[in-house]
C-alpha cells in the first residue's frame, strides 16, 4: 500500500476524528513511511485499522508491553507498516483520554477499555430497578478518563407514566451532578435526536451492563442493524453479552461510536478525582468541616454528617462515597508503597484516638 498525500489522509480519516493535532503528532512516523490509522477493533493480539487506503489487519505484538495499560486498544491512533506479512503496528500516538477499569484478577491490574474518547454514555435500562451505586461507579471511571459522561436511561417506552419517569430521572440526576441525563427509547425514537447531537461531536463510548440496551441504541444511532441484539430475560431484566469486542463505527451524522461488551465488573482504577466529581456536593461540604482531614465518620464539627442529619444529604450518597473512596485507596495502595505507609500511619492514629476515647469514657463512669 503506497503512502498518500497528507491532504488525502486528512480527508479520508476526518470522519474518524483525525485533525491537525493528530497530524502533527504523526509527522515523525510519516517521515518513516508508516501509515496513519485508527484502531476500530482488537482481537487476540491483532487489530483492524482504518486507514486512508481502507481497512487493514495488523499485529500488535511489536508494541505490546508487560504493562496492560499500554497495549493497543480500540480508539487508538496508530502508525502501521505499509506492507508485510504479517503487518505490524509500530506505535500508537499519545492518548488524549483513556477509559480504564480495574481487572478482577488478584493482581488488580488496570485494563484499558477505550482510548481518545470525548463522551462516555452510561446506558441504564428502565426495564429493571435502578442501581444508583453502580451508576455512580461508572461515572467515577468516566470522569477520571477525561471524557464527558452522559447517562442515558434506555427503554423509556416501558415507563409511559410521566410522573414515575420524572421521579426516576430525578433520582439519577441527584446521583450524577453535572451530568446530562436523557431518557431514550430506541423503539419509538424518543430522545434519539438529542443523543445523536451529542455523539456527533467526536468519539463516544457506550458503557453499561448486559441488557442495558447498548447494541439496540448503537443500531438506532447508526441507522442500521450492525450490532447483534438479543432479548433480555423477563425474570430480572438482564441479558447475555451480544457484543464481545469493542468496535469503533462511524456515525452517519458525524462522530464515531465505540460499543463495548456488557461490563459485569467495573472496579475503580486510580479514580480519586473521578470519585470527587461524582460526589461534588460532599466534597464541597467537606470544605466546611472543622478538621481539614475529616473522615466524615464521627468527628465533631463535620459539615457532611450535619448535612445528613438535617436531610440535606442522603445517607445512601455518603455510604456510596465512602465505599468508592476505600476501594480506590486500596487499589492505589497496592502499587504505591508510600501510600501504603500513609494508610498504616492513619490506621494507627485512628486506633490511638479510639483508645483514648474509650479510656476517657471509662474514667467518667468510675
Amino acid at each position: 500500500m503506497s503512502s498518500l498525500p497528507s491532504s488525502s489522509v486528512s480527508t479520508a480519516l476526518a470522519p474518524y476524528g483525525w485533525d491537525d493535532a493528530w497530524a502533527d503528532a504523526f509527522a515523525p512516523y510519516e517521515a518513516e513511511g508508516l501509515l496513519a490509522g485508527r484502531v476500530v477493533r482488537v482481537d487476540r493480539g491483532q487489530c483492524d485499522v482504518v486507514t486512508a487506503g481502507g481497512l487493514l489487519r495488523a499485529d500488535t505484538a511489536f508494541v505490546t508491553p508487560h504493562d496492560p495499560l499500554r497495549v493497543v486498544c480500540t480508539g487508538d491512533w496508530v502508525a502501521v507498516e505499509p506492507g508485510g506479512n504479517p503487518r505490524y503496528v509500530r506505535a500508537y500516538l499519545p492518548r488524549r483520554t483513556a477509559f480504564v477499569r480495574s481487572t478482577s484478577s488478584k493482581r488488580s491490574e488496570g485494563q484499558i477499555l477505550a482510548a481518545n474518547v470525548d463522551h462516555a454514555v452510561v446506558a441504564v435500562s428502565l426495564a429493571a430497578e435502578l442501581d444508583l451505586a453502580r451508576i455512580e461507579r461508572f461515572l467515577a471511571l468516566a470522569w477520571e478518563s477525561g471524557a464527558q459522561p452522559v447517562v442515558v436511561l434506555t427503554k423509556a417506552d416501558l415507563v409511559p407514566d410521566a410522573v414515575t419517569r420524572g421521579h426516576l430521572v430525578h433520582d439519577v440526576e441527584t446521583s450524577a451532578p453535572g451530568v446530562p441525563v436523557l431518557t431514550v427509547s430506541a423503539r419509538d425514537g424518543e430522545g434519539l435526536d438529542v443523543l445523536a447531537a451529542i455523539t456527533a461531536g467526536g468519539t463516544t463510548v457506550l458503557l453499561g451492563q448486559s441488557g442495558a440496551g447498548k447494541s439496540t441504541l448503537a443500531n438506532a444511532l447508526l441507522g442500521e442493524d450492525v450490532m447483534d441484539v438479543r432479548e433480555i430475560r423477563d425474570v430480572d431484566g438482564k441479558g447475555r453479552h451480544t457484543t464481545t469486542t469493542r468496535n469503533l463505527l462511524a456515525l452517519p451524522g458525524g462522530g464515531v461510536l465505540i460499543d463495548t461488551p456488557g461490563l459485569r465488573g467495573v472496579g475503580l482504577w486510580d479514580a480519586g478525582s473521578g470519585v470527587g466529581q461524582v460526589f461534588s456536593e460532599i466534597e464541597e461540604l467537606a470544605g466546611n468541616c472543622r478538621f481539614h482531614d475529616c473522615a466524615h465518620e464521627c468527628e465533631p464539627g463535620c459539615a457532611v454528617l450535619e448535612a445528613v442529619e438535617t436531610g440535606g444529604l442522603p445517607q445512601r450518597r455518603l455510604d456510596s462515597y465512602r465505599k468508592l473512596l476505600r476501594e480506590n485507596q486500596y487499589i492505589v495502595a497496592k502499587t504505591d508503597a508510600r501510600l501504603r505507609a500513609e494508610i498504616r500511619r492513619d490506621w494507627k492514629r485512628k486506633g490511638a484516638i479510639g483508645k483514648a476515647a474509650m479510656e476517657a469514657k471509662r474514667g467518667r463512669f468510675r
